[in-house]
């Protein structure tokens, strides 16, 4: 604000590495691969860049770290409201916008009542108990003459957004969300094939999921893919956990193994798929064994 405060309102990373677009990649938030000596030097320079520009109001700031040391380069400072500021609102429940009207007008950030907690100030830091994946959404099947292959150019028509306690849950929700004709995580949907990894398209993660249940290691698909081993770890969770439900028989679906397969992301349908059953079925399994929606 006009008086020197500012906060950090959201921190989010990519799944892709450096070269992809970032409306072209999958977002996470809060930023799951960072420690937390990496992520207070990341938060204190963004503090000290938007003091050094004088910027009130909102600003949103991109960095390329290295893995592997702590070297890193800002790659883009937005001193505006952008579509990663219009994500981070909603991922965190900041109304930011309205945030940043009231600093264009002169107000400090602790007089600004939060119109969405309607309690605390604008001054406080939200803090997530929960997980967000934000996935692009493209249409290059509608076009003609158009290359699949995703990179520094922006090609998607839309994203969406999903929330879960965990990655995995909130991952596989928002597959399903991008197109209501994918059941989630789906090892079938695509064939292995690692130029499909190393050089990604739209259907990257379909034929990383294939790869991963045809026995890829994680150190194999991160040299290809160079995604974090963390997340790749996660997704061969789920794919665990369909090879698990494909060898159980969909009568003996227990109500430990639908509680976990619900907290990983599953859908009934989803199931069904896996344990060769119906999706009416397990969804009367499940409602027997009193698992539903909070």
């Amino acid at each position: 604000d006009a008086y020197d405060n500012c906060i950090t309102v959201c921190n989010m990373e990519n799944l892709d590495p450096l070269g992809i677009h970032t409306g072209e990649s999958i977002v996470v938030a809060p930023s799951q691969t960072l420690s937390n000596k990496e992520y207070n030097m990341l938060r204190t320079t963004a503090i000290n860049v938007i003091r050094h520009f004088g910027i009130i109001g909102e600003c949103n700031i991109q960095y390329a770290l290295n893995p592997n040391s702590e070297e890193y380069y800002i790659i883009e400072v937005n001193a505006r409201l952008s579509r990663s500021s219009a994500l981070a609102s909603k991922a965190t429940g900041y109304p930011l916008a309205y945030v940043a009207a009231k600093l264009a007008l002169g107000i400090r950030l602790p007089d600004i009542r939060n119109s969405v907690t309607g309690k605390t100030t604008a001054c406080f830091e939200p803090s997530l108990d929960y997980c967000v994946v934000k996935i692009p959404r493209w249409d290059l099947g509608k076009f003609h003459r158009v290359s699949t292959k995703i990179g520094s150019s922006m090609k998607s028509v839309g994203e969406v957004m999903a929330i879960g306690r965990k990655f995995e849950e909130a991952f596989q929700k928002a597959l399903r969300m991008v197109d209501e004709n994918i059941n989630g995580f789906d090892p079938c949907v695509k064939a292995p094939n690692e130029e499909g990894l190393e050089k990604p398209t739209d259907k990257r993660m379909f034929v990383l999921a294939a790869s991963i249940k045809a026995g890829y290691t994680i150190d194999r698909l991160y040299e290809l893919t160079k995604i974090d081993r963390w997340f790749l770890h996660k997704m061969k969770n789920i794919i665990d956990y369909y090879v698990l439900l494909e060898n159980t028989d969909h009568t003996k679906l227990s109500h430990d193994i639908l509680l976990r397969a619900k907290r990983i992301g599953f859908s009934d349908k989803q199931i069904a798929a896996a344990a060769k059953s119906s999706e009416l079925a397990v969804r009367i399994q499940r409602q027997e064994s009193n698992i539903r929606p909070l």
